[in-house]
């Protein structure tokens, strides 16, 4: 079928507000390229909302899932549990940076179920119901994940009243106003007026915002929140969903502070196209809840879990990691260049391959209108491209890091030829 049949067939019968609004069906990809059903090539800068890190099939992922499929597609772990599960596990326990000696890990489907069970965890290990989040935050789209995060549109406008005990404090963002002082003097304030810090039981937190505009919390204002949450026995959970698995240079965002949480989420690119996220955090909070209490029938999938063993092999065996600072230089190389070249282009910012700069109006305020200009001229020369940001002005650049240097150039040109255009 082509693209015209299947919009055809979507129009009818995809639930409105889970259609997206192009016309284009993928058909077949590879690494940062995908062809859709006419046969039109793209380049790829969205990567399936950083899912895709190592590139759409990367080989080795793709054996490994082809394997696992030889052996068990699905049984529950809940049921009877298998190797990858818990070989994964481990692997997630020796690299995240949770606090204690000892940790514990456990899997499921996606960023958003790894948060409503970090917040399970985190009830159950201190007793206390607060939840502590921020403006700008994406946490998801269930219910609780609903109420942490922190835009209305388009996540949260039609489905009434979200679950209580979760309040919110400014994010640190020194671009549009709010140092990081304010921020941690709103988190004490919010603590005398809303919520006492003994009812609190976490703080959560992205160390680079996603859907919110990846803007980028400091060394110094993590280690300040830590220090917080210690002085109060609250709990750190941090949101490594969209910045994790080596999209800024380290395999997660929060390395670069130096600091360690109670729990860790993440998801993503942890399977590379996958479903699967998981918690990790410090083994005495891991089992503050009963038997039973966690998991669900498809958590931790077999052939998901083959996918992220995978994943954290070729991260190391192709540099990955280095590939992607390297990556993150180049990007900021090509957005201070249009910095300099176009009044409207500004606050251009990365952390590793996280990279991202905003559209601006005559009088340097936030611009959404000219971001949806500028993606949509993209897209009209074969361009995937995202915009995202608490105000809708910020563009981000999610290319896998193995993406190939002509491709990527390539894309670069065109994001260049759509603010020739536009600005």
């Amino acid at each position: 079928m082509n693209n015209a049949e299947l919009n055809a067939l979507k129009e009818e019968y995809v639930a409105f507000g889970a259609a997206t609004p192009t016309t284009e069906f993928a058909d077949r990809a590879e690494n940062a390229e995908l062809w859709d059903a006419d046969g039109q090539r793209w380049i790829d800068f969205a990567g399936g909302i950083g899912v895709l890190n190592l590139g759409h099939r990367h080989p080795k992922i793709v054996a490994a899932v082809r394997a696992q499929l030889d052996k068990v597609m699905h049984t529950s772990a809940a049921v009877i549990s298998y190797a990858p599960y818990v070989q994964l596990c481990q692997k997630l326990c020796q690299l995240t940076p949770v606090r204690g000696p000892k940790r514990k890990a456990m899997l499921v489907n996606t960023g958003a179920e790894a948060l409503e069970n970090a917040v399970k965890i985190a009830r159950a290990a201190t007793g206390r119901t607060g939840i502590v989040t921020f403006d700008g935050a994406f946490h998801g789209r269930t219910m609780m994940t609903l109420a942490m995060t922190g835009k209305v549109l388009p996540y949260k406008n039609d489905f009434g009243p979200m679950p209580g005990d979760v309040f919110r404090a400014p994010y640190p963002n020194p671009m549009h106003g709010i140092s990081e002082e304010a921020s941690l003097k709103a988190l004490r304030t919010l603590f005398k007026t809303d919520i006492a810090p003994h009812r609190t039981a976490a703080i959560v937190i992205e160390p680079v915002q996603g859907e919110g505009g990846f803007y980028i919390a400091s060394p110094a204002y993590l280690k300040a929140l830590r220090a917080l949450c210690d002085e109060h026995g609250i709990l750190l959970i941090v949101d490594e969903v969209q910045s994790g698995f080596a999209r800024t240079g380290k395999l997660f965002a929060l390395e670069h502070s130096g600091i360690e949480a109670d729990l860790l989420t993440t998801a993503k690119s942890l399977a590379n196209g996958m479903p699967l996220s998981a918690v990790v955090g410090n083994a005495t909070v891991m089992d503050g809840s009963g038997p039973n209490s966690l998991g669900g029938t498809y958590s931790g999938n077999p052939l998901s879990c083959a996918a992220a063993l995978a994943v954290i092999e070729v991260i190391e065996e192709e540099n990955i990691l280095e590939r992607s600072a390297a990556l993150g230089d180049k990007l900021a190389d090509r957005f201070a260049a249009w910095e300099k070249r176009f009044d409207r282009v500004g606050h251009a910012r990365n952390l590793g391959a996280m990279a991202a700069f905003e559209l601006l109006d005559s009088d340097g305020n936030p611009d959404p209108a000219l971001t949806q200009a500028v993606c949509a001229k993209a897209r009209e020369h074969g361009l995937i491209l995202l915009s995202c940001g608490f105000y809708g002005n910020t563009i981000r650049v999610l290319v896998p890091i193995t993406v190939e240097e002509s491709v990527l150039e390539e894309g670069l040109n065109v994001i260049e030829g759509a603010l020739e255009a536009l600005c």
